[in-house]
């Protein structure tokens, strides 16, 4: 199931991000507050 995912603001003049690691695979199951990726 495909759900949105909200990154926390980084900082006021922050828009956007790089995602460097990812730490889950298409169709593994995520738990809450579980660390999916490093930006």
């Amino acid at each position: 199931m495909r759900m949105k995912v909200l990154m926390p603001q980084l900082g006021e003049t922050v828009a956007e991000g790089t995602v460097a690691v990812w730490y889950k695979q298409a169709g593994d199951q995520v738990e809450i507050d579980e660390i999916l990726a490093d930006v």
